[in-house]
């Protein structure tokens, strides 16, 4: 069985059913993104690291 869930990018705020955990900062702080937040975010920037996917079906 499969859950359907929502999240909000932690940029635009739209709300999606997948994004991207990736550092953009020197702070190291991990952020969930759309993926043309993530886009915008990873171009010339040598402090971005990709952290993983979250989709919203979570097998049980």
């Amino acid at each position: 069985m499969t859950r359907q869930r929502e999240k909000n990018c932690d940029r635009c705020q739209a709300i999606f059913s997948c994004l991207f955990r990736v550092q953009h900062d020197a702070s190291k702080q991990w952020i969930f993104v759309c993926q043309k937040c993530g886009n915008r975010l990873s171009e010339n920037n040598t402090h971005y690291c990709y952290g993983g996917t979250w989709k919203s079906k979570k097998r049980s």
